[in-house]
């Protein structure tokens, strides 16, 4: 299934994107799913499974098209944990492509930094160098504490697109990476969870991100140095991952040629990601207003 929280009544309702003849279409999985959540769905087999059963039911040619439905962000994480230097070729720390890392760069993303695969991504003035990462999303399906590699897979919910917004100016004042990546708005996610049934393995799948159409990254999920599987073993080592908790699974680099013609975010760029299998996801920037003034600096009201 591919699973969406989506606006309807003034309530986010859990929904499922379903194949049309012209395009996907919504499911409105409210009905059949009073008062649950896409969470709820990857967490307890019995909701899956009458969400399942209203997906089968289903007539794709009577539902509302999907581009014309608001979708909020498909879950609402409790971590975002995201990995840096992740896929071979973009391992950084003077690494050479075939010295992988053992263990992954790991660094959080605040709850302030989620939004939906429809919100836009405001600029904010104090940051003059913002970026974009185009990656794919485990979703934590089952509490997961210390759980061995061996059957870590069966805590994956699903996979989803994230895009990890970043102020390079801000992430390189310190050397701790916090500020340049928890600006507000710096975490769209979505359209979709894809549950794990259909998302697994992630091996083969083609990753491509486009700057204003123009092909910024090409690679494939081959080149994952960590597995979602090891992500939920390693991680949950230390700290318990929840139903809904979200690992930002890295970035590939960028095309030589698109890494050499880089320029920082504007204003009415578009950031488009796409992975086989998982669909797509387009972020657009726009300028935030600049700060007010105070009133006790000088020109600022009276």
């Amino acid at each position: 299934m591919r699973l969406v929280t989506h606006h309807a009544g003034g309530t986010a309702r859990p929904g499922a994107l379903l194949a049309g003849p012209d395009g996907d279409r919504l499911l409105d999985l409210g009905p059949a799913l009073p008062g649950r959540t896409v969470v709820d769905v990857l967490r307890d087999p019995a909701v899956r499974a009458a969400a399942q059963a209203a997906v089968d039911a289903a007539d794709p040619g009577g539902l509302p098209d999907a581009a014309a439905v608001r979708l909020a962000p498909p879950v609402r994480p409790g971590k975002i944990l995201c990995l840096g230097h992740s896929y071979s070729g973009h391992l950084g720390r003077g690494r050479a492509p075939d010295d992988v890392p053992a263990f992954p760069d790991v660094f959080v993303k605040t709850p302030n930094t989620l939004c939906g695969p429809h919100d836009p991504v405001v600029l904010p003035p104090a940051a003059q160098h913002v970026d974009y990462e185009g990656e794919v999303a485990v979703v934590v399906g089952r509490t997961a504490h210390r759980v061995p590699l061996d059957g870590a897979e069966a805590y994956v919910g699903g996979l989803t697109l994230f895009d990890d917004v970043s102020a390079r100016d801000w992430q390189s004042l310190t050397s701790q990476w916090t500020l340049g990546k928890c600006v507000d708005g710096f975490g769209q996610l979505g359209p979709a969870v894809v549950t794990a049934d259909e998302a697994l393995p992630i091996s083969g799948r083609e990753l491509t991100v486009e700057r204003d159409g123009v092909v910024t990254v090409r690679s494939s999920t081959d080149a994952l140095v960590f597995s979602p599987a090891f992500l939920v073993h390693h991680l949950s080592q230390v700290l318990t991952l929840e139903p809904g908790d979200v690992i930002a699974t890295g970035t590939p680099a960028k095309l030589p040629e698109a890494a050499a013609a880089h320029v920082p975010l504007r204003h009415g760029d578009a950031v488009t990601i796409a992975v086989t299998g998982l669909g797509s996801l387009t972020t657009t920037f726009v300028d935030g207003p600049p700060p007010a003034s105070r009133p006790d600096t000088p020109g600022g009201p009276s």
